[in-house]
């Protein structure tokens, strides 16, 4: 009876040791699969689909993280920038490996006008994260103000073909069409 209750305990701290990956794995799948919604243009209930993408973004897996996160989100909107800074500054040293906090960063930066250091942390967000389709909008709006329109309208049509249901996005793509591409006679 000894033996069988000892690999009873065994058999559980196994499977309460797996949880945590079986969730993440649902989680990515979930993930995946809300991606994919999204990306159909003919969704309509787009924009619950792009909250639940952000919300599964915004979860890092580390209490003392999403607090600074939703601490320097709550900065960012009274514009307290240095209060915002200050708190994804935080979060990036604390999780190097959570592409939303760097994005939020690169968001503070854009609005405190330091537009290479919004590139430099929209990189390290889309190097962790290749389809945040809202670092690759900012990083077009940094590029188009840069005068950079090439570049720009490649990083619209990368977020077009992840999220194609943002209305600006869509203007973004065809006013830089016409400049980078040409009129077609």
């Amino acid at each position: 009876m000894v033996k069988f209750r000892a690999k009873l305990v065994i058999l559980w701290v196994i499977f309460l040791g797996a949880v945590p990956a079986i969730a993440q794995e649902d989680d990515a799948v979930r993930l995946d699969d809300l991606l994919a919604q999204l990306a159909n243009p003919a969704t309509e209930n787009w924009e619950q689909l792009e909250n639940q993408v952000i919300d599964q973004w915004s979860r890092s897996g580390s209490r003392s993280a999403d607090f600074l996160l939703q601490r320097g989100r709550d900065a960012l909107e009274d514009e307290d920038y240095k209060a915002a800074l200050e708190h994804f500054t935080a979060l990036t040293d604390h999780a190097p490996d959570f592409a939303e906090g760097w994005s939020m960063r690169a968001t503070v930066f854009f609005q405190m006008d330091e537009l290479g250091l919004a590139i430099e942390d929209i990189g390290r967000a889309l190097a962790l994260n290749p389809q945040h389709f809202g670092a690759l909008n900012g990083l077009g709006v940094i590029l188009e103000q840069l005068d950079k329109n090439k570049a720009a309208l490649a990083a619209y049509r990368a977020a077009y073909a992840i999220n194609p249901h943002r209305e600006n996005l869509s203007e973004a793509i065809e006013r830089l069409e016409k400049s980078v591409d040409g009129v077609n006679i």
